[in-house]
């Protein structure tokens, strides 16, 4: 019976339950910028890439093909994600605080 006790208030001191929320939470965000990037943004990107396939865009120098498209796609999914972190932890960090004062 002690051990569900310390096994219950270690959940609750370390707020495993809001980790395991925010985890979920981010990955249905990942889901939805990957949505965003691939099927809006980058179809958009599209003219201005020599060929107009993104996916399959590279730069040649000589024998070696470099894939510029689908970097190009991960690096706008890593800027739209860090920007949405940054606004979300900005308003928690000021509501914080607001709430100490």
């Amino acid at each position: 019976m002690r051990f569900l006790k310390e096994f219950s208030d270690f959940l609750k001191e370390y707020k495993v339950l809001a980790l395991a929320i925010a985890f979920i939470i981010g990955s249905a965000l990942t889901s939805l910028v990957q949505s965003l990037v691939n099927d809006i943004l980058m179809p958009i990107l599209t003219f201005f890439i020599p060929q107009g396939q993104w996916k399959e865009a590279t730069f040649n120098i000589g024998t070696i093909a470099i894939k510029y498209g689908s970097f190009l796609s991960a690096v706008l999914n890593f800027v739209i994600i860090a920007l949405i972190v940054f606004i979300i932890a900005k308003k928690i960090m000021k509501e914080e605080k607001v709430s100490k004062k």
